[in-house]
């Protein structure tokens, strides 16, 4: 009988990438990043963010750091793959595990509380108050459920602006009246944080398109709203696109990561207000992050700081780089091999409270690099290795492909785009569409895949073997930019309010697998909902597996002994 390697044999070693070790044990791996990031941002837009009781401004200064901004000792993560490699890798934030571990009774929702639409207009609306009662009273009053409600469906910017000052505190300009900032407290801790009543109504409106966009510009989209994320990056366009790039340095992808969002001068709440010059530059930005950092660990001479890179300079750097992944010699030597990029449109909320999408306004796109490999957890491995092998979702396809030209001797890109082009109707007539191109140039193909992973989804697929960023030269990249926009227009176009868009990659060091960079488009429908991390199969959790099986024994039930 064959019994393979053994107990004591490296899955790690043998390709498998399981966190289930043949002798019974779990591998997990803690990344405990420490990185600086070079500060590309060539302006500053200092403003005041609001102001304390007292009359003192808060302004948003830390968001534009002078120099290199350092992230020395950023907050711990570990990542465990799932015992089946089919189903990804989980990521648990040490910060907010231990917080959970210090009392595991905390792990649970609260309950439900009492909303009586009946005792509610008892109250509000008798003969004897409704004579001083005013309709802005009785929005600001409403029980909470219907508030959100109403903050996220309705289209009557006083509906919504009589709910964001129910949620929060503005201060005003005297002049015109416009609201000018929020209201700020300082914490028992020393931080300092806007006066917010009601979070979860205050993001619901602040996210609704109907809200007037000086609201928004004060609650979230000024820069600094949102917290003191390091800009580092910055695009302009000469049509009136604006993008930042923030730093989110403490991170639950590890070694942090960056969201290129649309300024707040530059308002995008839905897919159709997007321009073929917003697309380009956020997406610049994500060429420019990728590339400048690699450049730095590669010892390549870097770009001049606090400026965008033009074309032609961010094309050079790519071809070193490539070159320098190309040797043998030093490809090895990289420490981070591989990247990930999403993007979220649209945000919802239920009246129940459940957040039905992403966590932010707008177009919210977010990147990072992604390390070769992690530590250890020296209490779970004690077999002397000295690394595990980290997780990106392309691997996925990276694994299958190569085990497809095994089997077949073809290449499955080469039979899948084939397959497209020769599409016939799944019912088998013959009258009636049976094309899946939606659109076409000499570079991608945006398609209907065969078998759909959610209702309306959309795949795009570059037609040679450029597998990932890297390897797509300056005309592969603006075919990238300009099918991506078409793909979510297309969506809002149909109705679609919130789309998932997520990237296949190669890993840089991968050398010619037959791989092409692959997106998939992920709308979620009323009927059918589901974003970026979880849509890669990365799952990010904010307590260890067991505290929350100490929580789950707390409130198991006691039931009859047999």
């Amino acid at each position: 009988m064959r019994t393979g390697a053994g107990k004591g044999a490296d899955v790690a070693a043998m390709g498998l990438r399981t966190s289930v070790r043949p002798d019974g044990r779990f591998r997990v791996a803690l990344h405990q990043p420490s990185y600086r990031v070079a500060n590309l941002r060539p302006y500053e837009q200092v403003c005041e963010l609001g102001r304390f009781d007292d009359g003192r401004p808060v302004t948003n200064q830390k968001n534009f750091p002078e120099g290199v901004v350092d992230a020395l000792e950023a907050d711990r993560v570990f990542e465990i793959a799932n015992p089946f490699p089919f189903r990804g890798t989980t990521y648990i934030g040490k910060i907010w595990a231990d917080d959970k571990r210090r009392d595991p009774s905390t792990i649970r929702l609260p309950r439900r509380s009492a909303v009586s639409m009946m005792q509610w207009l008892r109250d509000h609306c008798s003969a004897a108050v409704s004579t001083t009662t005013t309709p802005s009273d009785l929005i600001k009053t409403m029980p909470g459920p219907v508030q959100l409600a109403l903050a996220v469906n309705s289209t009557d910017p006083d509906d919504l602006i009589l709910l964001a000052e129910a949620a929060g505190d503005f201060i005003y300009d005297t002049a015109t009246g416009c609201p000018a900032g929020l209201r700020f407290a300082r914490r028992s801790d020393g931080s300092v944080r806007p006066r917010i009543y009601n979070r979860t109504l205050f993001e619901a409106v602040a996210n609704n398109a109907y809200l007037p966009d000086d609201y928004k510009d004060a609650m979230v989209l000024r820069p600094g709203a949102q917290g003191g994320s390091a800009i580092v990056g910055e695009w302009r366009g000469e049509s009136g696109s604006h993008v930042f790039e923030y730093l989110r340095r403490n991170s639950y992808i590890p070694w942090g990561h960056y969201a290129a969002n649309m300024a707040n001068d530059a308002v995008r709440y839905q897919p159709e207000a997007l321009t073929m010059d917003d697309m380009i530059g956020m997406r610049h930005l994500y060429y420019q992050r990728t590339y400048v950092r690699l450049a730095e660990m590669m010892g390549l001479p870097l770009p001049t700081m606090r400026q965008t890179l033009k074309l032609q300079d961010l094309e050079r750097l790519r071809r070193q780089i490539l070159a320098r992944f190309h040797d043998t010699r030093h490809a090895h030597q990289i420490p981070f091999n591989g990247g990930l990029w999403g993007w979220n449109l649209g945000f919802d909320y239920a009246p129940s409270r459940y957040r039905l999408h992403a966590s932010h306004q707008q177009v919210h796109q977010q990147y990072a690099l992604i390390p070769r490999h992690a530590s250890p957890v020296e209490a779970s491995t004690n077999d002397g290795a000295h690394s595990l092998p980290t997780y990106a979702c392309g691997d996925l396809i990276h694994e299958f492909i190569r085990a497809y030209r095994d089997a077949t001797g073809v290449d499955f890109f080469t039979a899948h785009i084939e397959a497209i082009h020769n599409n016939q109707r799944t019912d088998g007539r013959a009258t009636g569409p049976h094309e899946l191109i939606v659109h076409r140039d000499e570079n991608v193909m945006l398609f209907v895949p065969k078998a759909q992973t959610s209702q309306w989804e959309l795949q795009l697929v570059t037609l040679a073997p450029v597998g990932n960023i890297l390897e797509a030269d300056d005309a592969t990249r603006r075919s990238l930019d300009r099918a991506l926009l078409t793909a979510v227009q297309t969506l809002g176009r149909m109705g679609a309010r919130m789309i998932t868009t997520i990237e296949y990659a190669k890993r840089f060091d991968a050398g010619d697998t037959g791989q092409h960079l692959l997106y998939s488009f992920l709308p979620r429908l009323p009927e059918s909902p589901g974003a970026f991390s979880e849509a890669q199969m990365r799952w990010i959790i904010g307590h260890y597996p067991e505290d929350f099986a100490a929580a789950c024994r707390m409130h198991r039930p006691a039931l009859p002994s047999e």
